[in-house]
């Protein structure tokens, strides 16, 4: 029998992968106010002690920005891409048989709404310059599945939303039945938790789980929720908090909930859009817990002390996402963890 575990994202984390914005992608209108807000993310990750792997278009370029940047925490790799959320491309890490295995699953623009030409073969490219391994590069391109649609506890559980893993324009509508053994042939995921409720405004993942629940170590789920009855997302958040609380671990105990609060509403400046902005969307590595930030000092400072009762060995460290959001994306969306093992630096 064939041993999968798919790492979950605090246990290892070599470096966090990224890719700057540039002329060519959708943040062409604000460039210099997000470039500026990815400056700040990535002087917030590598002083609290993290590797960054950045795709970009021109090195020479994303130097000078980053001048500032502790060279030796940061790593510059031009590449061409579409967008910038590495989450949803990036490669996915199990252990197979007691081997890393980085995992190359085909991405579409979630689900055929935005072109994804590029970033559907980022994975390839750093496979193909010796970035990725021969021994370590798996191609599982047939089977379309974004890094921000999953959760793993590392223990055989994923979780994930019926929303987008079962979209007709990701997989052809399989069934939950079908996805469960994809699921569980392709990560290991013997334990499968849908979630069916959690749809945000102005999200255009089709409800990634990585805006809504994550799992934690211990049993522990994080999620979001929402106090506010005159808040349009109430029922729906009401709503998917009730069916956490039905979910029962393998073993068959209830998950201990820890409820995050929802960001104060923003607002996108140009059309007025209600913008997805949620802390769900954190970055975790076996170190610290990036917490994404909103301009919002109550809420922000609230998360952050809730994320600490779920790690409490943990450095919790805030970092303004607001331009980020922007682009209806936050903080975990824009990155990707990588253990050590996966990369050969000596090709970057």
């Amino acid at each position: 029998m064939t041993d999968i575990r798919f790492i979950p994202e605090w246990e290892d984390c070599r470096s966090v992968l990224m890719a700057l914005p540039h002329a060519g992608t959708d943040w062409a209108y604000m460039l210099d106010d997000i470039r500026r807000q990815y400056h700040d993310i990535i002087a917030a990750l590598t002083t609290a002690g993290e590797h960054v792997v950045l795709l970009c278009d021109d090195t020479e370029d994303a130097a000078a920005l980053l001048a500032d940047i502790d060279s030796n925490a940061l790593a510059l790799v031009q590449c061409e891409y579409n967008d910038t959320w590495t989450r949803d491309y990036g490669p996915l890490t199990v252990v197979k048989d007691g081997r890393l295995r980085a995992l190359d699953f085909g991405f579409n623009g979630w689900g055929l709404k935005f072109a994804s030409d590029r970033d559907n073969l980022v994975n390839l490219l750093l496979h193909e310059r010796g970035i990725i391994g021969s021994g370590i590069y798996r191609n599982e391109r047939d089977f379309t599945l974004e890094g921000g649609s999953v959760e793993s506890d590392g223990h055989g559980t994923v979780l994930t939303t019926a929303r987008c893993l079962c979209s007709p324009n990701r997989n052809g509508g399989k069934t939950r039945q079908e996805l469960n053994e994809v699921l569980a042939s392709r990560l290991g995921a013997d334990h499968v938790l849908w979630l069916d409720y959690g749809a945000l405004d102005g999200d255009d993942t089709d409800s990634h789980i990585d805006t809504l629940a994550r799992l934690c170590p211990d049993d522990v789920i994080l999620f979001t929720g929402c106090r506010d009855l005159d808040d349009q997302h109430f029922e729906e958040l009401l709503k998917m908090h009730a069916q956490l609380s039905m979910f029962r671990t393998p073993d068959g105990r209830p998950y201990n909930l820890v409820e995050l609060p929802l960001p104060r509403a923003a607002y996108d400046p140009e059309d007025g859009s209600r913008l997805p902005a949620t802390y769900s969307n954190y970055l975790v590595t076996p170190r610290n817990v990036f917490v994404p930030t909103y301009d919002d000092p109550m809420n922000d400072t609230l998360a952050c002390q809730t994320v600490r009762i779920a790690f409490p060995q943990h450095n919790i460290v805030p970092v303004d996402c607001l331009q980020l959001i922007r682009q209806h994306g936050s903080l975990h969306c824009a990155t990707m963890q990588i253990p050590d093992g996966i990369f050969n630096y000596d090709k970057i």
